[in-house]
Order: structure tokens, then sequence, then C-alpha cells
């Protein structure tokens, strides 16, 4: 009996060895089949994204000359600008060495004074911060004095046409300069500052 049951032991492994085989087979298959599948997948990966490389390499390619063309019109018109305001500046320049080549002493004299005038910086701004009740900076500090030297200019240049139209001669008094502020303001070259009284506050 035991020889018997040995002889069976011997067979039975010979019997399942068939399907052992099918059942290995078939996963090496399968397993085959998953990685050519995995490997089609990373293939369409790194095609899709080499095409996209391209694609944008074209793209930034395309668009490189026309921002090029676009820097190269711009820096041209700014060189044109800068140009043509060079050349403004020499011409104003030249009359004015014209001008002055023309004026008598006294008239030089009157145009050098009027060069060198200017109003103290400290006192405009002073005067702003106590108006506006705020911090003024260097920049609008100089430029209100420019402005108000340029505002005195034309005042004593009314002045001195209403002195020339009373028939005075003579340094410019007050009642020119009164008189030259009245006619700018009818001109509307001088703003009103009188305050309006408000009767009754709402």
């Amino acid at each position: 009996m035991d020889a018997v049951k040995s002889v069976e032991k011997e067979k039975s492994p010979d019997k399942c060895s068939p399907r052992l085989a099918s059942e290995n087979s078939k996963q090496a298959a399968e397993s085959k089949a998953s990685r050519s599948h995995d490997s089609d997948k990373e293939e369409s990966r790194t095609s899709a994204n080499s095409t996209s490389e391209k694609s944008h390499s074209k793209q930034s390619s395309d668009s490189s000359p026309e921002k090029k063309r676009k820097v190269e019109q711009i820096s041209e018109e700014e060189q044109k600008e800068h140009a043509r305001k060079k050349e403004r500046q020499e011409e104003e320049r030249i009359k004015m060495q014209v001008l002055v080549s023309n004026f008598t002493e006294e008239q030089l004299n009157r145009y050098e004074m009027y060069r060198r005038a200017a109003f103290p910086k400290a006192a405009v701004k002073r005067l702003m911060q106590s108006i506006t009740g705020s911090g003024v900076s260097q920049n609008v500090v100089i430029a209100m004095s420019g402005i108000s030297k340029v505002f005195v200019g034309e005042v004593v240049e009314e002045a001195l046409d209403v002195m020339e139209s009373w028939g005075e001669t003579g340094p410019i008094q007050p009642k020119h300069l009164r008189e030259a502020v009245r006619r700018l303001k009818q001109r509307g070259l001088v703003p009103n500052t009188k305050t309006k009284k408000v009767l009754f506050n709402t």
C-alpha cells in the first residue's frame, strides 16, 4: 500500500504540471501585454510633450520677430522725437542769442537781473504748507517758484504797458501794478481770490 501511495504521489505532479504551465504562460502573456500597454502610454506621452514643445517653440519663434519689430519701431520713434526736441531747443537757443545780442546795455542789465531774481524756496515752501496744511516736496516748491516768477513777469510787463498808455515815465508805481492786475483779471489770466460770503450755513 505504501508503494502504491508513493507511486500515486509521484504521478500527481505529472498530472498537475500542464495546468501549472498553462497558468504560468497566461500570467507571462498578461504581464507582457501590460508592459507593452505601459510602454505605449509612455510613448504617447513623450510624443505629446514633444509636439507641445515644438508648437511652443514655433509660437515663440513666430512672436519674437514681431516683438523685435515693435521694439525697433518704438526706438525709432523715440529717436525721431528726441531729434525733433533737440532741433527745437537749438532753434530757441539761436533765437535767444540773436535777441540778447541786439539788447542795449540797459536792457541787458535788466535781463541779467531778471535771470538772477528768484523767490526764496524756504518762504514758498512755508507759504504752501500753511495753505495746504500738509508737507510739500522740493520739486513742487521749485515748480511753484518758477510759476510765481513767470506771473510776476507778466504783471510787470502789463504794468509797463499801462504806464506807457497813460503817458507816464519812470519806475513802475503801485497804481500801475494794480491796474495791470485788474486788466489781467478782466482777461481771465488771474484767478479770483475773493471768497464769496455764505449767508446761510447748510
